[in-house]
């Protein structure tokens, strides 16, 4: 039995939650989310709660419906307030900045990266060694800042690379110069 789906989700003034064949529509201040949602998982709003229920018993759909009542929770808090990744870059000379839609980063090679800011999110930098990616859908800004932070992931001997900001790099001790072998 799922825990996560029998949890309503609370719906704060100023989003609506539609369910119509299908598909889930969520609409608030910051934008429109919608998803689609397998046939036997059916979505009732009832006042300011939303409740996930399953057509029928089936283990397939007791995993869907954990997820489904995620999904739609994401999308509510989405709409509402959005969400934020911070990065940051760490590493001598290294810098970030904001040309346009496009992110230009100087990361150690020998030419400047340039990464397109995707549709529904939006890229800023508010100092040279920072990035903050922002949006309303929870995935794409996740894979957003994921495919900015594989440019240069975060090495264990120097702490170079692009890193989240509440990201731990556990740092390795590197050589000791000790004697050679006898």
């Amino acid at each position: 039995m799922s825990r996560i789906g029998k949890m309503p989700v609370v719906i704060p003034a100023g989003v609506t939650v539609t369910f119509n064949g299908g598909i889930i529509t969520v609409k608030g201040g910051k934008g429109t989310l919608t998803q689609k949602v397998d046939g036997d998982i059916l979505i009732k709003v009832e006042g300011a709660h939303a409740l996930v229920e399953k057509g029928r018993d089936v283990a397939e759909l007791e995993a869907k419906h954990g997820l489904y009542r995620a999904l739609l929770h994401n999308m509510v808090v989405g709409v509402s307030e959005g969400y934020t990744k911070s990065l940051k870059v760490n590493g001598v000379g290294w810098k970030v900045a904001k040309q346009g839609k496009k992110l230009v980063m100087n990361i150690g090679f020998s030419h400047p990266v340039e990464f397109e800011e995707p549709a529904g999110v939006t890229l800023t930098c508010p100092t040279p060694n920072e990035i903050v990616v922002a949006g309303i859908d929870k995935t794409l800004v996740g894979q957003t800042a994921a495919n900015i932070r594989k440019f240069r992931v975060p090495e264990p001997y120097h702490g170079y690379g692009i890193a989240y900001s509440d990201e731990v790099i556990e740092r390795k001790e590197g050589k000791t110069g000790g004697k050679g072998k006898k």
